[in-house]
């Protein structure tokens, strides 16, 4: 009778005896893609996974995630859960998640596909392949969980065409599509390491944490549902960044230069994570300084002490990302406070309350720079003079997000940077952007950016209400402010019925 084999057996079996060694054809014609970058891997044996699952062990550990998730969706529809939230305003934020992420998780599935098939190496085939089909189950999970709230409330209805199309959710579009038509190391040193370990607690802990204070228990599930995977990806993108260091010296300033891009990359992406938690939110967790300096500051900074033995330093710039905690939320909601005509959520100034929390928030910035602006719109709004700004901002060539952030030595001049690129002049929001774009600049004067694309005619018309239509945004009940929406009139009319039965 053959022995049983012990758990280190079984892993090897399952994972590391898939491979093989090609006999008719060399690895180079297979692997096309795994030398142009210059980085050297002298044994893919040393790659090591951190969680040691093999791929039955994961079906049965997800399959038992999916039971208690869609259990608690079940709950929350049958018990009208949207009536528990706070207020009507914090299903906003829940737009520019399904927008903006959803989608975002879907091209890291369709990615990690990729690059699977890119590596030699069997334990990053199987790690990626993993990867790949969480990322898929991520994008699912949160399309159901928030699907219930298409019943309820405008601008759930479209969020693929959206992600698409609409303006600012180029940003995030065009992040991911810069990693994906990068080379493979590349590309997982970007989503594993850069976002998934640097940042991704910047991006999952404010929504979930900002879920649970408003009342969302749907989102919460589907946050901590997908929290075990999040573990897993974070340990698997600093095993990348090991793996590559350990295999040769040459690979380190190549790292150091993709870790300097993709932390600038990422940082100008979680500006619209910036003004979700300090603004977005009826009820706040921390704000946005608060987040930066215990999740980058501190826990970054640890990381990057642990990886100075190995040649690399603090990403490029991460100074000027600690200037700008006092503004960056800010700047961002002002700009789409402005363009709120064009956004597909609604837009709305903070009360007397929620201002009170900013200054106390940010001591140093708000009241100086930002509440009288506010308090002028606000007066503005109550004149019966809603401002919207009528005009097309530039954007950065590099991420896309217009021209809105300041010098930080005077915040009232706006930062410009630009380069000449074979006789093309091309405009950039920092430093941090004007290098990304001098060092790749083939890849960048390749951008489809929305603005240009909208004075050239290409989306659906040179006017607003063909821009929208374009956009399938329907004027009035998916954007504009929110004291005049929809949404804010029928949420009143609920509370106002449930009250009522409640008292008899």
């Amino acid at each position: 009778m053959a022995k049983p084999m012990n758990m280190r057996d079984k892993y090897n079996r399952m994972t590391r005896d898939l491979g093989w060694e090609p006999s008719y054809q060399p690895k180079s014609k297979i692997y096309p893609q795994i030398e142009f970058e210059g980085i050297k891997i002298e044994n893919w044996e040393q790659w090591e996974d951190p969680f040691r699952l093999t791929m039955d062990a994961y079906w049965k550990y997800q399959a038992e995630k999916e039971r208690k998730l869609y259990a608690v969706i079940d709950s929350f529809a049958q018990n009208n859960g949207q009536l528990n939230i706070t207020d009507a305003r914090y299903v906003n934020a829940l737009k520019l998640f399904l927008t903006g992420i959803s989608p975002a998780e879907y091209s890291a599935h369709r990615g990690f596909s990729m690059v699977g098939r890119a590596f030699p190496g069997v334990g990053a085939q199987v790690a990626c392949q993993m990867q790949a089909v969480d990322e898929l189950r991520h994008v699912q999970t949160q399309v159901h969980t928030i699907s219930h709230y298409n019943k309820y409330f405008n601008g759930f209805q479209d969020f693929r065409h959206m992600h698409d199309r609409v303006w600012y959710l180029s940003v995030p579009k065009s992040f991911f599509e810069d990693a994906q038509t990068a080379g493979p190391f590349e590309f997982i040193t970007a989503i594993s390491f850069s976002f998934e370990y640097v940042l991704t607690n910047l991006l999952f802990m404010p929504f979930m944490s900002g879920a649970a204070f408003n009342g969302d228990m749907a989102t919460v599930t589907f946050g901590f549902s997908a929290q075990s995977d999040e573990a897993r990806h974070m340990t698997l993108g600093l095993e990348v960044i090991k793996f590559m260091l350990q295999q040769h010296p040459d690979n380190v300033p190549i790292v150091q230069r993709w870790i300097d891009k993709w932390f600038w990359r990422g940082y100008r992406l979680l500006s619209l994570v910036a003004m979700m938690m300090d603004y977005m939110l009826p009820k706040r967790v921390m704000s946005w300084k608060e987040a930066w300096e215990m999740y980058f500051e501190q826990n970054g900074g640890a990381l990057f002490e642990d990886l100075a033995r190995y040649g690399i330093r603090m990403p490029k710039y991460w100074e000027v990302s600690v200037q700008e905690k006092d503004h960056l939320s800010h700047q961002t909601w002002a700009t789409f406070y402005n363009y709120g005509h064009a956004a597909a959520f609604h837009t709305w100034m903070p009360d007397a309350e929620e201002m009170a929390w900013l200054a106390a928030k940010y001591p140093d910035s708000f009241d100086r720079w930002y509440r009288p602006r506010y308090e002028h719109w606000i007066a503005q709004e109550k004149a019966g003079h809603r401002f919207y700004n009528p005009s097309l901002p530039m954007l950065c060539q590099t991420c896309q997000i217009p021209m809105l952030y300041t010098d930080m030595d005077d915040p009232t001049q706006v930062v410009y940077r630009s380069t000449e690129y074979q006789g093309e002049k091309y405009h950039f929001c920092s430093d941090g952007c004007k290098d990304i774009f001098e060092h790749e600049p083939e890849k960048y004067v390749q951008a489809w950016l929305p603005v240009n694309q909208i004075y050239q005619g290409h989306c659906g018309g040179a006017t607003v209400p063909e821009v929208l239509n374009w956009y399938h945004l329907r004027d009035g009940q998916d954007n504009r402010d929110y004291l005049y929406s929809e949404d804010r009139q029928n949420w009143l009319r609920w509370k106002e019925a449930s009250s009522q039965l409640e008292t008899t």
